[in-house]
This record gives C-alpha cells, structure tokens and sequence, in this order.
C-alpha cells in the first residue's frame, strides 16, 4: 500500500489531472528517504468509489464486532445503565446515548490518528522484508487469539475501572470512551490489525475517518439500545455461535498477514497465498467448524461464508490465469533512451517497488489491459526501474535526475526526450484513464 509521510490538497480539472501537475510542479508520492514532502492521498481502496465500498465494509466490521463474546456481555449493561434514565424522558435519553456514541467514537478515532501519524516512520521500515514479515507474523498471532488457542486478558483492576459507572452526560461519554477497554480482548486484534493498515496509510484525517467509522458501526446499535432501553423486556440469549463469529475474525487476519507477506514472494505465489486463505476461511466457517445455533438462519450464514470464501479464491485464482500478456518492461539505460530519441518514439518510465501495493496494481491490471499492451509495443519504449531495494547507484541518479520522491512513480517522455510533466503520475490509474496520457505523448 502506499507509504506516504504526509498530504497536500490536490485540485483536478475535468480530464482528471492535478492542478499542481498543470503547472509543471515538482511532484511527490510515498517518501522513499530522500525528503520528507507532501503526497497526495493514497490509491487504491481509498480512491473514487472504492472509497465507498472501502468505508462500507469498514462499517460492516464494526457491525461485526457487536456479535464478538467479549462485546455481547455489555449489551445488557448497556440497556441496565440507560434504562434507569429512560424516566428522565425521551430527549435527554437520546443526548446520553449520543454522548456515550461519542466517547466510543473518539477514543477509536484517536487511535487511528495516533497510528497514521506514525506512518511515515512504518512506511519507510516496510521497504525491508524483515518488518513485513514480523507483521504478518504479529497479525498471526492475534489470530491465534481469535481461535481460541490463546486469551488476550486485561489487568483486573483496569476492568473494573472501565465498568465503573459516572452519573451525568459524563457518565455516559466516560462509558463510551472505556468500551474499547472493556471488549479489547475480543475486539483488540482485530483493531491491531486495522492500526497496521492505517499506519501504513500515513493520514491522519484518514485515519480519523478509518477508526470514527469503525466506532459508528460498533456504537449504533448500542446507541439505539441506549435510546430504547425502557421499552425493552428482554435480550436475544448468546452461545456458540458467537465463537464462530469471533473465528471469523481471525480469519479476517489471517488474510491481512497474507497481504502484508505477499510482496515477498513472486507474482503467482502471492496470488496462489491469497486464494488459500480464501479457500481456508470458506471451508472452515462453512462446513468443517461444528459450531451450533439456537436460531436457524445460522446454518445458511455459515454456508453463505463457505461460498464466499470459494468465490473469493476462485477468483483469485481465475483472473491470475485468464489475464493476458502484459506490458514488456525494459531496463534503464541510457543507450535505450537514445535509440528512443533516434526512432522519434516516446518514452514511459516506471518506478516501482515490489512492496508498493499501487505499484502492483499498476502492473496486475492497468498494465495487462489488452489495448494498452498493443498501443505500448506499438508507439512506446517502456521502461521500468525497481526501487525495491536501496543502495544502487543509477537508481539514485535517477531519482535525483527525475525527481522522484517515491513510488509509484510514472514519467512522460515525448519522442524528442522531454518530460511532460502534466502527465507525470504518482498513484495508481486505471486502464481507462491511463491510455488517455499515452496517446496525449504519442506521435500523431
């Protein structure tokens, strides 16, 4: 995923491209250690409509968590604690459910700021395989957790001052803020594993949203039990299947460590890697666990997740084989780009790392597309730099020479070897609007 230290407010024309590209300005991605400068807002999950679905999801997660057996319990605390209000009438009832949404929101939410803001720091270390590995180990291992193979457990004494119950609006903001506290044995990988990826993602406004998000999908349904605790006379009962939700986490994850040792391995494996994981948590959940339920609709939710997982690893595997050929990619050097300049041809010049998410979704899909394939070895000299690992001498010229303050990084050259810099792009573009730039360069 993209590694960036900071943001700066990026304004588009309507064909899509940067203001400050426009004009010619010196351009900026995920810091690669040569200056710590702005960057634009990270690709990929959290761009165009996938933001929605990104934040959906988020949501749902949230949602999740409620079904998980540590937070089950304070469900019906919560409806004891407000219901003891509910005398007071129907308005000031809901300023306490909103005051307590509030204080779980904030708390979350200052977790995801705290995360982002050291994010430049993480994103710089994930360049070494190392550190990739030690968090797909760590993520691991809170899955373990999830599985019952180990209990994250809390002091005591801090339980019982999270639980402890304040009378005013304060109590109930000071109820939200402790939730987290109370259910992180349940909730604490799982939002681990969140931090990671918000770290990762080095904003912090982003990562405002990530956890306030997440809090909201947590904290609603408590809210609406909070505001409607005196009407009600009884509580749906807990049981296995709760377990099985909390399994279900674990196999959430198990696939973000897969995603985070992917960049380690070549191109198929880490397909090959995520599809297991798929495959995995779809014949686990759905048939092989032996978890039961007082309710029917739970043996259809199980194999509702059973067909997702083959779906999900079918596809996977799928789209890997069917895709075509892709781009040619070319070395650098220098006599390459004279012979470009004799042939009148333009030039594209790609900097990546194979730890750089948009990189790879660059090559995975924007780069296979079949009409940008023919129109590269058509009309175009492509070339790539890999800035995987540090120390080459030529790649630091060249990120001196271009400018280039991280990946990925695509740079424009017309055919008499002058960079377009209005062209020049720092995040991940799709097939469609990707071809436009080409033809923008190629010969007429």
């Amino acid at each position: 995923m993209a590694v960036q230290l900071g943001y700066q407010k990026v304004y588009r024309d309507p064909l899509g491209f940067p203001e400050w590209q426009k004009k010619g300005l010196p351009v900026a991605s995920a810091p690669l250690g040569l200056s710590e400068v702005a960057a634009p807002p990270p690709p990929g999950p959290l761009s165009g409509w996938a933001m929605v679905g990104t934040f959906l999801g988020i949501f749902l997660g949230g949602l999740a968590l409620n079904l998980t057996p540590c937070v089950y319990p304070l469900i019906p605390l919560t409806v004891s604690y407000f219901g003891g209000r509910s005398g007071s009438g129907q308005g000031r009832l809901v300023i306490h459910g909103l005051f307590y949404l509030v204080g779980l929101s904030l708390t979350n939410s200052l977790l995801g700021v705290a995360a982002a803001l050291t994010g430049g720091l993480m994103g710089a270390m994930l360049q070494n395989p190392l550190v990739l590995g030690a968090v797909a180990a760590i993520l691991m291992v809170f899955a373990a957790s999830m599985f019952g193979l180990w209990e994250l457990r809390l002091p005591a004494g801090l339980t019982r001052a999270a639980a402890r119950s304040y009378a005013g609006y304060f109590g109930s903001l000071f109820m939200g803020l402790t939730l987290g506290v109370v259910a992180a044995p349940c909730i604490g990988p799982f939002v681990l594993g969140l931090l990671t990826w918000v770290a990762s993602l080095g904003s912090p406004w982003l990562g405002f949203l990530v956890f306030f998000t997440l809090s909201l999908g947590l904290g609603l349904p408590l809210f609406f039990l909070a505001v409607f605790s005196g009407s009600l006379e009884k509580l749906p009962r807990s049981g296995e299947w709760l377990l099985w939700v909390r399994k279900l986490m674990g196999w959430v994850l198990l696939g973000m460590a897969a995603y985070f040792i992917r960049p380690l391995l070549a191109e198929s494996w880490g397909v090959l890697l995520l599809a297991v994981a798929a495959l995995g948590a779809g014949v686990h959940l759905g048939w092989l666990d032996r978890t039961t339920a007082h309710f029917r609709a739970f043996s259809w939710i199980k194999t509702a997740a059973g067909v997702v997982g083959l779906i999900v690893a079918t596809t996977l595997v799928g789209s890997f084989i069917m895709r075509g050929p892709g781009v040619a990619w070319q070395p650098y050097s220098e006599q390459l780009l004279a012979s470009a300049r004799e042939l009148t041809k333009p030039v594209i010049i790609d900097f990546y790392a194979t730890w750089c998410t948009p990189c790879r979704e660059l090559e995975e899909i924007t780069f296979h597309h079949p009409d940008l394939v023919k129109l590269a070895d058509r009309e175009f000299v492509m070339i790539k730099v890999d800035l995987t690992r540090k120390g080459d001498a030529l790649n630091q010229r060249l990120l001196s020479q271009y400018r280039v303050k991280g990946v990925p990084t695509v740079v424009f050259l017309d055919s008499r070897g002058n960079e377009r810099p209005d062209l020049r792009l720092v995040d991940y573009l799709p097939p469609e609007q990707f071809i436009p730039r080409m033809a923008a360069v190629a010969p007429k």
